[in-house]
Order: C-alpha cells, then sequence, then structure tokens
C-alpha cells in the first residue's frame, strides 16, 4: 500500500497521505451519485476535492471527471429534450463563465477556499427556498430577464466551483418539462457548458498532465458512483437520503471556510 501510495505522489496529484485518496474516493462516487440522479451528492463532491487538493487545483481536477459522468449522462437521457432548449441560456452561461476565470485568475487558494464554501452554503440556502416556496419562484420565471439571470449565475457558479446543478434546475423547472426531456435538457447543458470551461481552465493552469493522471485513476470511482446511485433510487427513498447530504455539505462547507 506505501510503495502503491508513493508510486500516485510521484506521477498524480495525490500525496503520500492515505486520507487525501479516501477523500478523492467519496468525491469522485457523489460525482457519480449526482449524475445517476441523486443531485443532493454535486455539492458534497466540491468541498471534498477542495479538502483533499486545495480549492483552486480541485476546480480544474474536477472538470475532467464532470466531463466524462456528463457523457455517460447524454448517452443515457439523449432521448429527452433538445439542444435547441439550452440556447436561452447559453450566452449568459458563457458570460458567467468569463467572470469566473477572471476571478479565479485574481485570487490565491485560501480565499478561492472561503469563496467556494461561501457559494455552497448559499445553494444550500437556495435549495431551502426552492423547496418553501416553489409556485412563488416558478411565478417569477415568467420575467424577460429570467433566463439571462440564470444563466450567469450558472456560468459564474459552475466556473468557480462546478456547483451550479441547483440553478440550472430553477431554470428547467420555469419549463414545465417532463421528467424525461428535463433529464435530457439538463445533461446537455453541463455537457455542453463543461467542455466550454476546459481551455479557461487550462489557461489557469488547473488542468493539466498530472491533474489528467489523476483523473484516470478517480475515473472507476465516478462509474461506480453512477452504479450505486442506480440501485440507491430503486432501494432508499430519496428524500431521506438527499437530507443527509444536505446536513453532511452543510458541514463540509463550514470546514472549507474554517480550515
Amino acid at each position: 500500500m506505501t510503495s502503491a501510495l508513493d508510486w500516485l505522489s510521484q506521477h498524480t496529484l495525490f500525496t503520500s497521505d492515505g486520507q487525501v485518496l479516501l477523500l478523492a474516493a467519496i468525491a469522485a462516487i457523489c460525482i457519480g451519485l449526482s449524475k445517476a440522479g441523486l443531485s443532493g451528492t454535486s455539492t458534497l463532491n466540491v468541498v471534498l476535492m477542495a479538502q483533499a487538493f486545495g480549492a483552486k487545483p480541485s476546480v480544474g481536477l474536477v472538470l475532467p471527471l464532470l466531463i466524462a459522468a456528463d457523457i455517460m449522462g447524454y448517452v443515457i437521457n439523449r432521448r429527452g429534450g433538445c439542444w435547441r432548449r439550452i440556447l436561452p441560456m447559453v450566452p449568459p452561461a458563457i458570460t458567467g463563465v468569463v467572470i469566473g476565470w477572471l476571478m479565479l485568475g485574481h485570487i490565491d487558494n485560501s480565499t478561492a477556499r472561503t469563496v467556494i464554501g461561501w457559494l455552497i452554503i448559499g445553494l444550500l440556502g437556495f435549495h431551502l427556498l426552492l423547496n418553501a416556496r416553489r409556485q412563488d419562484l416558478i411565478a417569477l420565471t415568467e420575467h424577460r430577464a429570467f433566463a439571462w439571470a440564470m444563466g450567469l449565475c450558472a456560468g459564474l457558479v459552475t466556473m468557480v466551483a462546478n456547483a451550479a446543478g441547483p440553478v440550472m434546475t430553477v431554470y428547467l423547472l420555469s419549463q414545465r418539462l417532463e421528467k424525461k426531456d428535463h433529464l435530457g435538457v439538463f445533461s446537455r447543458f453541463f455537457l455542453f457548458i463543461n467542455l466550454f470551461k476546459v481551455p479557461f481552465s487550462a489557461d489557469l493552469g488547473i488542468i493539466h498532465g498530472r491533474s489528467l493522471a489523476t483523473n484516470l485513476v478517480m475515473l472507476p470511482f465516478v462509474i461506480l458512483g453512477v452504479l450505486l446511485g442506480w440501485q440507491i433510487l430503486k432501494r432508499i427513498p430519496q428524500k431521506p437520503f438527499e437530507w443527509t447530504l444536505f446536513v453532511l455539505t452543510l458541514f463540509a462547507a463550514v470546514w472549507l471556510i474554517l480550515g
């Protein structure tokens, strides 16, 4: 085991500390779980990866794993929705990505930890508000600026923290889609926007050879998460499961800010 960790520390971003490998494995499983339909796991992976590798490096490290999971999600959900549905969100989302890229280029790792931690707490609060006032929020979607506001927010949050799932969920609720179409549009948007983010992350130096080697080690855990997610959805009520994840994510976000 020691020699394996030594090899990983020489060729990847893993250190000889087994705790880093454990946190990364759990985070990768969470990515797979989120793409299988357990959306509450998407924010937990962000804080776990930030603790394991540092806030800024983790943003680039997570991205190729998300793209791999997005491709799987698109293949599974390709019969639902269409590419035309994401078009209103594309220009503002691209603008948000550029703003996020500029932000990441001017903050250090310590500041990035704080920014990501507060973003996650904000998204958790947004999740609570959505559950409590769903109909009121849907009424707001009739305003012309809604798609631009949601797209800008999604682009900014996904570039800075890879955590725009809740924002996109609110936008898609406003479209009143069937579940199959909802999943199809959701997977298309994130496949597009995550591929668009690659050159910006590479420019920041957070995607490189060693980060991609780290991705190869973690990819089996993402696939495991997808397979586990399908089984969990069949056997465990989603609400209690997601509330447990909510509490864990809140704890992890506070840990990120104070750590």
